[in-house]
This record gives C-alpha cells, sequence and structure tokens, in this order.
C-alpha cells in the first residue's frame, strides 16, 4: 500500500511538471526597462508574463485583467522566479516581476535591535518601485486591474510584500510569501495569506512573524511546511521543490478566484498543511460519471437504429 501511495504521489509530480511546462507556449514574457524622473532617472525593470489568449480578450474589452506583482529575494534577480510568474500568468492574471535593488544600492545591512533589522529602508524603496512600475504598466496594459493587488514575495522580496499589504490594505487581493522572516503577517481577515516555509537551519523567521495555528485558522492564513531549503524557492531550486509550488499556489488561485462564493476569510477552515516534498494537487479535467457514460452509449445506440431521433 505504502508503495502504491509513493508511486501516486510521484506521478503526481510528473503530471503537474507536465502541465506548466504544456501551458509555456501561450504564455509570453516580455521585459520593460522604465526610468523614474524623480528618483534621477533610477531604472525599474520589470518582467511581464501574461497568456496571449487573455491579452486579446483583454485588448477587445471582453475581460479585465487581474494582476500579480512578484517581488525578488535579497542579491537574486527579477527574472529568476519564472516557474511562479507561469503559474499566475496560466490562470490569466497579468504577472508583473520588478527588480527592486540595483547594483549601485549596495549591499544589505543588517542591524540587530532596529525595527526589521534596519531593512525598511528596502522595504520603502520596494513599495516606491512597486508604485512607479504600477502607472508605467498601466501605460502598457490599461485593460487590468491596478486597484486590487495579488502581492508575492520570495524571501526579503516576501517581506517588502507583507509590507506593502499593512500599508495598502484597499489596495491587497491576496498575498502570497515564500519564507518572509522579518515583517508579521497581517491577521485582520482582509485578504487571504498563502506562505510556503522552508526547512532550514540558517534561515529562520523573527519572533512574531509567523502567527500559530489558532491565529491562522481565524485569520484565514494559509501556511505549507515544506521540506525545502530557503534558496530551493526559485528557479534555481530543484525540481521537486518547484513543481510542489506551483501545484499548491495553482489550487490557491484556483479556490480564491471563484466566482461562484466569495470565502470569508475570518471564518475559514483549519490551515496549517505539511505537504512534504511532492504535490498536494494536480489540475486534471472532471471525469464523466457512470450514469453520464451509460446515457451517452444508449444515446449513441438510440440513434443508430433510429437516424430520424438525432438532434441538430
Amino acid at each position: 500500500m505504502k508503495r502504491g501511495i509513493a508511486v501516486l504521489l510521484s506521478l503526481s509530480v510528473v503530471v503537474t511538471a507536465a502541465y506548466f511546462t504544456a501551458s509555456k507556449w501561450a504564455i509570453r514574457h516580455e521585459t520593460f526597462t522604465f526610468k523614474d524622473p524623480t528618483r534621477d532617472e533610477r531604472v525599474v525593470a520589470v518582467d511581464v508574463a501574461v497568456r496571449r489568449d487573455k491579452v486579446m480578450q483583454a485588448d477587445a474589452g471582453m475581460i479585465t485583467l487581474p494582476v500579480a506583482i512578484l517581488n525578488h529575494g535579497n542579491t537574486v534577480k527579477f527574472t529568476e522566479y519564472s516557474f511562479l510568474a507561469n503559474v499566475f500568468a496560466a490562470r490569466g492574471y497579468l504577472a508583473v516581476s520588478i527588480q527592486n535593488d540595483l547594483p549601485s544600492d549596495g549591499p544589505m545591512v543588517t542591524k540587530v535591535g532596529e525595527i526589521f533589522v534596519g531593512r525598511l529602508p528596502q522595504y520603502q524603496r520596494g513599495i516606491t518601485n512597486i508604485k512607479f512600475a504600477i502607472e508605467e504598466m498601466k501605460k502598457v496594459e490599461p485593460n487590468a486591474d491596478y486597484s486590487k493587488l495579488t502581492m508575492v514575495g520570495h524571501s526579503n522580496g516576501g517581506d517588502i510584500a507583507m509590507y506593502f499589504a499593512k500599508q495598502y490594505p484597499d489596495e491587497i487581493k491576496k498575498v502570497v510569501t515564500l519564507d518572509n522572516l522579518r515583517v508579521p503577517f497581517m491577521t485582520d481577515g482582509k485578504f487571504k495569506i498563502l506562505s510556503f516555509r522552508s526547512h532550514d537551519s540558517q534561515f529562520k523567521p523573527d519572533p512574531g512573524v509567523v502567527p500559530d495555528a489558532e491565529e491562522c485558522e481565524k485569520a484565514g492564513i494559509t501556511v505549507v511546511n515544506t521540506n525545502f531549503q530557503h534558496n530551493d524557492m526559485r528557479d534555481t531550486g530543484p525540481d521537486a521543490a518547484k513543481n510542489s509550488i506551483q501545484a499548491m499556489l495553482d489550487k490557491f488561485l484556483a479556490d480564491t478566484d471563484s466566482d461562484v462564493a466569495p470565502v470569508d476569510t475570518r471564518n475559514a477552515p483549519p490551515k496549517i498543511l505539511e505537504p512534504g516534498p511532492v504535490s498536494l494537487y494536480v489540475p486534471v479535467e472532471k471525469p464523466q460519471t457512470l450514469t453520464e457514460k451509460v446515457k451517452k452509449a444508449l444515446t449513441v445506440k438510440k440513434t443508430e437504429k433510429d437516424p430520424s431521433s438525432a438532434t441538430n
């Protein structure tokens, strides 16, 4: 039995990887370089991932694209999170990855005892970059909803995402972080939060950053405890880590983007998960029930006997 379960889970990872690999053909990646005149022409580069068919629908006025803003970790480039951007793009989002740091900014300095260990200037700079990039993106793709953002980030980028959400909660639809360590989660239940946590002895969140299980349940926060290292959570990480994160993220988006019944985050089910090294979810087509199969077979048989009974 255990062997059968292990084989099934392994197949889930393979199918999930194939699903997102097959989706890539429909996704367009394009890099834009903006210059902020209010900050001495500071360069703010962005990588945009979006489905080609969704862009055409948006340009035709049929839909409005939801927007996800992706923030990179310290010393990591904005182009190193395509495995995340592709999930959002596959779901119909306009995924915008922003380069928050420049070589001229100098290294980040950790200052123990200061707020967020002295990283507040980096967060503030990141927010300025995000605000500027959004205004520029409105010119590039005006048919998108920039008023309600899905904020995403890994490590220091996750802290920027959470800090942005704290400063502008009315502009947030949901937040996804990967091992943010400094900025405490919002727990007022205004929007859904998904956070992947590493199993890494070197990277530990500061006290009070991640709420306990009871608080997560009340606030609608999903915490996914993984077996992965902190630096596994980007394009250079192992496929097992990326596939697992993609599958869980895709399910989270499917659940929270549903137009059928909005979810009250303050009355959410338990949200502490242990997915292990493989994915818990694989997008599949809904299979036909036995009843549906029987009805179809009878219809075909009846049509063969009496061609006049066939419908046009």
